[in-house]
């Protein structure tokens, strides 16, 4: 069953190494994510406990076949509609912000959120209208101004259109943006939500945006246009269609977001069966509109599925299971207003995610075995995320612990909310600089694979007191190398590492891999904030855009063949094991 643990007891490659080191008995666990505290010793005392430092793991890695492949776009992109309503989305075409996306493809960009379901469509062209508010009166007309310039230019391009913004215009963007975030924030706590009209030149911002930076885009049409019957009023989603289809948009499609939060939100109550009608209404909508026969419908992405949301995610399988092409639901860690940075290494905390996978499963599973699922909404604290938390050096032992975690359990797909403005759980800041977890998932996206690999790990561990499970905070994930990186031949395997521990850990390559040569990715916080840094850097050298256009040099720092990996403490590595010529990984 998909998500399901793998356990193997066969330690053929590590044994007699590990006989060499210690006479002392282990208790060796496979698991494709190597979540080593659930290991037990049958020998280890206290003293060889709080000698964990001292502790050499013993690392092996199944190379003759992988576990799961997951999508070629698994790490994937959401963007909220609230740029529509911010003004932000008059900048998508910036030749930095393009350059930063297109660093994350191929990928799915979703634009949806909790504004999916205010967005009112209307086919305008005129220039720089239709937008709602727009800010102070002492520079409201010279930024439309700026505004139908730079779109006037737009349109003189052919093909990917990139916009050239002064920075005096994005000085006064980003102030709006202050102030209209305020405005976002009082709707959010006061649960009532103002209508976000997206036009037709919109639209082409947002695809134009997409198609420049390599990404498939995903649209959330709004769900709770509603007839009198409580059915779904599809005029405005099949107008939208309409002129989409006249753009010939190669678009995805999704109705509605987090629809078990409705009644809290507007006091509807929209049950799953009624959900799952409306998404066979809107397939023979696509049906209709000769250009979309064949596109892709997701949903109905709901919230953590506790009590409310497995049901409504039941009934509507029931109903809608067959016309989806894949079940979307989305998972937040923590409460945005209460979290401090000592939640973001509570190793329950990351854990919370693998219980939520193997609901949503046994519940896709019951209706249609083998539907891909994916995670269509993450993000380290809901509520828009905590500044100078979330956005931190911190928090990307969450966002790669959820990376690791889903591919092992069988998610296809993980969408990080969000790339780019909406509260502080994003990729790319108002600067448009990237922040640690940007860079984080750059170093994903070049360095590994979609097929996931069985390692094999062990190691001396403390004795769990009884009725108590171990939490490990090393965290141990294995994938091919991604084979779009041409620096490494197909075959090679990438190794990457979560050390929660407050000591380095030891790790010596063992089987297959013992002789191998080892490229190293380090990465740290940069600065003296520690974890709360918001840059960071790769094996000691800082990572910062060259200029708008170019990357810094990921380069590694080789380890010579058979040398143990050291992983310091709080901090995260890559390490990819150069032609460990694994048949698994040779061919796709």
């Amino acid at each position: 069953m998909p998500g399901g643990s793998i356990f193997q007891f066969n330690l053929s490659g590590i044994l007699p190494a590990f006989y060499l080191l210690a006479s002392l008995p282990v208790l060796a666990r496979l698991s494709a994510s190597a979540q080593v505290g659930q290991q037990k010793s049958t020998a280890a005392g206290p003293s060889q406990a709080r000698r964990g430092m001292k502790t050499l793991i013993l690392l092996d890695v199944e190379i003759r076949g992988s576990i799961r492949s997951v999508n070629e776009n698994f790490l994937s992109i959401q963007l909220d509609p609230a740029v529509l309503h911010n003004g932000w989305i008059d900048f998508l075409s910036s030749k930095k912000l393009v350059t930063l996306a297109r660093g994350l493809s191929p990928a799915f960009l979703w634009f949806g959120g909790k504004r999916t379901d205010f967005l009112q469509f209307q086919n305008h062209r005129n220039l720089a209208k239709h937008r709602g508010e727009l800010g102070p009166d002492f520079y409201l007309k010279n930024y439309e101004d700026d505004i139908v310039r730079s779109d006037i230019a737009m349109d003189k391009q052919k093909g990917c259109k990139i916009a050239q913004h002064p920075d005096i215009m994005l000085e006064l963007q980003r102030e709006k943006a202050s102030q209209m975030q305020i405005v976002l924030i009082k709707e959010h706590f006061s649960n009532t939500y103002s209508n976000i009209t997206i036009t037709a030149r919109s639209l082409d911002k947002l695809y134009n945006f997409a198609e420049c930076s390599g990404l498939h885009l995903i649209f959330g049409l709004n769900a709770l246009q509603r007839n009198s019957d409580n059915s779904w009023n599809g005029s405005s989603g099949l107008s939208l269609l309409k002129y989409c289809a006249s753009k010939k948009y190669n678009i995805s499609w999704e109705l509605g977001n987090e629809p078990n939060s409705y009644r809290s939100m507007v006091g509807k109550n929209i049950n799953g069966s009624r959900l799952g009608k409306d998404y066979v209404q809107l397939k023979n909508l696509l049906q209709s509109v000769r250009f979309y026969t064949k596109a892709s419908l997701y949903g109905p992405n709901i919230g953590r599925p506790r009590r409310n949301a497995a049901g409504l995610l039941d009934r509507f399988m029931k109903t809608a299971g067959t016309v989806i092409n894949a079940v979307t639901w989305q998972h937040y860690y923590i409460d945005g207003q209460t979290v401090k940075v000592t939640d973001f290494m509570k190793t329950r905390l990351l854990d919370t995610l693998s219980d939520q996978i193997t609901k949503v499963q046994r519940i896709v599973n019951s209706h249609a075995p083998g539907k891909k699922v994916w995670l269509a909404g993450v993000g380290p604290s809901w509520a828009g995320g905590t500044s100078n938390l979330s956005d931190t050096f911190a928090a990307g032992f969450l966002w790669l612990n959820t990376l690791g975690m889903s591919a092992k359990q069988g998610m296809d797909v993980v969408f990080r909310n969000s790339f780019f403005d909406h509260g502080y759980n994003h990729l790319v800041d108002q600067n448009f600089n990237p922040l640690p977890d940007y860079w984080l998932s750059l170093l994903y996206k070049r360095l590994v694979g979609n097929k996931v690999l069985m390692i094999q790990v062990a190691g001396l561990q403390r004795r769990p007191r009884p009725g108590r499970v171990i939490r490990d905070k090393l965290r141990i994930y294995a994938h091919c190398t991604q084979s779009r990186n041409h620096n490494y031949l197909r075959g090679s395997i990438t190794i990457y590492i979560i050390n929660l521990h407050r000591s380095r850990k030891k790790i010596k390559l063992a089987g297959a891999l013992r002789d191998k040569t080892v490229h190293q990715y380090l990465f740290q916080p940069h600065g003296d904030q520690g974890l709360l840094a918001k840059s960071v850097q790769l094996n000691g050298r800082p990572l910062v855009m060259e200029d708008d256009e170019t990357f810094p040099e990921l380069k590694p720092r080789t380890l010579r063949a058979g040398r143990m990996v050291v992983i310091p403490p709080l901090s995260i590595g890559f390490y990819v094991v150069k032609n460990a010529n694994a048949p698994s990984c040779k061919f796709r």
